[in-house]
C-alpha cells in the first residue's frame, strides 16, 4: 500500500466538515496536515496521531480598520505559499478556497501545480454566483480554470457531477460523488428536548420549527416567517425558532426578515438569536425543535438537513438541489413546492397531524440510525483514500 500524507487545506471555515475528514484519514493511518486557523482549530488536532495543524493567521477582528485587515490576509497568504513550497505532502487537498477567491482559483492553483502537488478538490458548491445571482464571467472562467487545474473533484450530488461536466466541460471521470456526511463536531450531551426548549422559554408541549445556518435570501426565510405568520391564529401553540448569523452584504433582505420577525402578534412565539452560533450551542436548538424547516430557493444540498438528522430530527423542505433524495416522505420528513407560502404552510401542519410527530419520541433513533449508515464518515473516508492512492501512484 502507498504510504500516504496530503495537506488539508480548509479556508479557514467549515471547521465541521475538516474536523470529521481529517479524524477520518488520520485513522486509516493517513499523515494528514490541516491548513487554517483558530476559526478551524480543534483541540484533537493537537492529541491525535497523524495530524498535524498549522495555524497560519489571518483575519482575527472583522471590526479592525481596512489596513489592517489588509495586511493580516497578505500575511496569511504569504504563510500559504511558504507552505506549500516547502510541505512534504505531495497531494493538497482543497476544502474551501480562502478569502481571495479569484486568486486562488488561478494563481495559486498555478503555482501549486508549478512545484508538482496534485491537487484534489471538495465542490460544494458549483457555481454559487449562479445561485445567488451575482453570477459573471469571471466568476464562470475563473471556476472553469480552477476546475480544469484539479486532478480529482469530489461532489456530493448528481446533479452537481452534471453542472461540473455541462458547464465547465470536467470530464466524467475526474469526479466522484461521495455521500455529505454528518457533522461529528457539534457535541451531543444527555441535554434532553423538555429541558432544551425550558431554556429557550419555550413550553413541553408547544410545535416547535426551527430554522437554523446563516441567513441569506436564498435560503428563503421569508418564505418560512410569512407561512408562520399565517398559521399562528388558527395553532397558538406554534413556536418558531431562528438561529444563525446573517451573511455579510445583505443588509435589505435582512431588514425585511426583521421586520417579519418583530411583527406585532408574531414576535412573542419566535426565539430569535440572529447571531453566529458555535458548536457547543448547537444542540440546545435541535433538541428544542419537534422539525427542522428548510425554505431554501436554490441548492445543491444543505449540511443543515444532515445535522439534524444526527440529532434525529425530521425535516420540511422546499423540492429543490437533492432532497427529493435525501428526505424520506414521511419517515424523515416532508418536501412542498419552492417559493409557496401557502404550501409550506400547509405542509407544516400535514407534519403535525402525521404519524411521524406523534411518535417522534421512537423515530429520533430510527432517523439518526438511517442517516449513519447512509451519510457515514467511515464511506467518505473509503472513497476519499481509494482517490488519493490512485494519485499518489
Amino acid at each position: 500500500m502507498v504510504e500516504l500524507s496530503v495537506a488539508l487545506l480548509t479556508g479557514c471555515q467549515d471547521r465541521s466538515y475538516a474536523f470529521g475528514l481529517a479524524m477520518v484519514l488520520s485513522s486509516m493511518g493517513i499523515q494528514v496536515d490541516i491548513i487554517g486557523n483558530d476559526r478551524v482549530d480543534s483541540p484533537e488536532f493537537h492529541m491525535t496521531p497523524n495530524l498535524s495543524f498549522f495555524d497560519l493567521g489571518g483575519i482575527r477582528q472583522y471590526e479592525a480598520r481596512f489596513s489592517k485587515k489588509s495586511v493580516q490576509l497578505l500575511a496569511y497568504y504569504a504563510r500559504l505559499l511558504r507552505y506549500v513550497a516547502s510541505a512534504q505532502p505531495k497531494l493538497l487537498h482543497i476544502l474551501w478556497n480562502s478569502k481571495l477567491e479569484y486568486f486562488d482559483r488561478t494563481l495559486f492553483m498555478v503555482y501549486c501545480k508549478l512545484l508538482g502537488k496534485r491537487i484534489v478538490l471538495t465542490v460544494h458548491n458549483v457555481n454559487r454566483g449562479k445561485r445567488d445571482a451575482t453570477d459573471s464571467w469571471l466568476n464562470r472562467l475563473t471556476l472553469r480554470i480552477q476546475y480544469g487545474l484539479a486532478d480529482h473533484i469530489f461532489v456530493h450530488t448528481a446533479k452537481m457531477r452534471e453542472e461540473l461536466a455541462e458547464d465547465f466541460g470536467v470530464a466524467a471521470e475526474a469526479i466522484t460523488k461521495i455521500p455529505f456526511p454528518l457533522n461529528i463536531a457539534v457535541p451531543h450531551t444527555s441535554l434532553n428536548s423538555s429541558e432544551a426548549k425550558r431554556r429557550l422559554g419555550i413550553q413541553p408541549a408547544d410545535k416547535t420549527v426551527l430554522f437554523f445556518g446563516r441567513i441569506a435570501p436564498y435560503k428563503g426565510l421569508e418564505c418560512l416567517l410569512e407561512a408562520f405568520q399565517t398559521l399562528l391564529p388558527v395553532h397558538p401553540d406554534y413556536r418558531l425558532i431562528v438561529a444563525g448569523e446573517p451573511m455579510p452584504g445583505y443588509d435589505v433582505y435582512m431588514s425585511k426578515v426583521r421586520d417579519l420577525i418583530h411583527k406585532p402578534g408574531v414576535n412573542p412565539q419566535i426565539v430569535d438569536r440572529l447571531e453566529f452560533i458555535p458548536d457547543e450551542d448547537t444542540e440546545l436548538y435541535f433538541k428544542a425543535a419537534d422539525v427542522v424547516v428548510l425554505p431554501y430557493k436554490d441548492i445543491f444540498q444543505s449540511g443543515v438537513l444532515f445535522l439534524g438528522y444526527s440529532f434525529g430530527l425530521p425535516a420540511i423542505a422546499a423540492n429543490v438541489g437533492s432532497f427529493q433524495e435525501d428526505i424520506i416522505e414521511a419517515a424523515t420528513g416532508f418536501l412542498y413546492r419552492p417559493g409557496d407560502v401557502s404550501s409550506l404552510a400547509f405542509t407544516i401542519e400535514k407534519f403535525f397531524k402525521s404519524e411521524l410527530y406523534k411518535e417522534l419520541s421512537t423515530r429520533r433513533a430510527e432517523i439518526r440510525d438511517q442517516a449513519k449508515t447512509r451519510h457515514s464518515w467511515e464511506t467518505v473516508g473509503e472513497l476519499t483514500r481509494t482517490r488519493y492512492e490512485r494519485l499518489s501512484a
